[in-house]
């Protein structure tokens, strides 16, 4: 309690300044504290016979420095030390450099602990590299070459355990919303087939981000991942769209052939719809590229975030521009042409109208020239 006091402070009493109180602390002055032969000249009481006992400051103990007017016990006016006057009760009061030694030592500036636990922290940064991938190989090291004790125990935090939840909850949430835009899908298309037809644009949108995020060099990350989700909403949308525009070139040209469609007519008309759609996807996928190229070249605050993000969008974006213009009108061909079939030989009235041979193309097109020539004579 003495050293406690003398160096720490102790609070003693209490002032009240109107509705505010204040503690009132004392302890040593600073001269008298702040070396260890200072700190050795601090008086302590202690037992005749016996060991030293610490106590607190009794009525025997004066502590140097509390009044300008009183002089230390033990201490001589030139500051040399003189035997120690017997203390009240047959105790004495001695120096506290005569029964311990007192020196500087460094040790830990602040114990932290975990679940009451005890802990130490190394600190690293990673650099050239992705962070999962360098600390399995850490772990594996550390394994190998490194033996803890009993009751000792190795865990990686920081970056790391914040990317290991991130990749549990992507690992939940990506197939969630592939599973809601195919239902989505479905109830729009009322067909499994067109639903996979249209959700067909995620795979071809992941082999550009892929592509990009390799080539750039950046590691599969949360941000990354967040910017994979952005892009699989975009090219479904994209997708959606087309199949819109195809069905309806295929209505109208069925209307104008008087509701029976041949596979020439259907042919023209996914040409006509593709064609229709060419200038705004490309006006789409030029928009949204001249937004995230800025990005790709920006070197100030939160671009090492960004960039990661716009990567796998930026890359997505063009190789959708060709899976909507090239392979959508192909396979929506393909599946109006496998629906003539199946009714074909179920022995169905076909609305789209036979498959056609060439020589049947060039007749069923006069026929229609005709029928066109003799419509404008009855209007005459």
């Amino acid at each position: 309690d003495v050293i406690e006091t003398a160096i720490g402070g102790n609070n003693v009493t209490t002032t009240i300044e109107g509705r505010q109180r204040f503690p009132v602390r004392i302890r040593y002055a600073r001269e008298l504290r702040d070396t260890p032969e200072a700190i050795g000249r601090v008086l302590v009481s202690g037992t005749r016979g016996g060991g030293a006992q610490t106590s607190g400051m009794s009525a025997g103990t004066q502590a140097p420095g509390m009044n300008s007017g009183t002089q230390s016990p033990g201490m001589n006016n030139s500051g040399g030390a003189q035997p120690p006057p017997p203390a009240m009760g047959g105790g004495i009061q001695v120096p506290l450099s005569q029964i311990a030694d007192i020196r500087v030592v460094d040790g830990p500036t602040m114990i932290s602990s975990e679940n009451g636990l005890l802990r130490g922290l190394v600190l690293l940064n990673v650099r050239g590299r992705d962070v999962g991938s360098f600390i399995e190989e850490a772990k594996r090291a550390v394994a190998s070459s490194v033996k803890l004790p009993a009751g000792y125990y190795l865990e990686w935090s920081g970056q790391y355990e914040n990317q290991i939840r991130a990749k549990k909850r992507l690992q939940i949430v990506i197939p969630m919303a592939l599973a809601v835009t195919f239902l989505l899908l479905y109830l729009t298309y009322k067909s499994w087939i067109e639903a996979a037809h249209v959700l067909l644009a995620v795979p071809f949108a992941l082999t550009g981000g892929v592509f990009l995020v390799y080539l750039l060099g950046y590691n599969f990350s949360v941000a990354v991942w967040v910017g994979f989700i952005a892009l699989f909403g975009t090219a479904t949308q994209t997708g959606m769209v087309m199949v819109v525009y195809l069905e309806e070139a295929v209505e109208r040209k069925r209307h104008e052939l008087g509701g029976r469609l041949t596979r020439a007519g259907l042919l023209e008309a996914v040409t006509e719809g593709a064609l229709l759609r060419l200038r705004p996807k490309v006006m789409t996928v030029s928009t949204v590229v001249a937004g995230l190229i800025p990005i790709m070249w920006s070197s100030k605050t939160g671009a090492e975030v960004m960039k990661p993000l716009a990567t796998p969008v930026l890359g997505g974006m063009v190789s959708s521009l060709l899976h909507v213009l090239i392979v959508t009108p192909v396979i929506f061909t393909w599946l109006r042409e496998r629906e003539i079939r199946k009714s074909e030989l179920a022995g169905e009235p076909n609305a789209l109208g036979p498959l056609d041979t060439p020589s049947e193309r060039a007749t069923n097109a006069e026929a229609q020239e005709g029928l066109a020539q003799e419509v404008d004579e009855r209007n005459e």
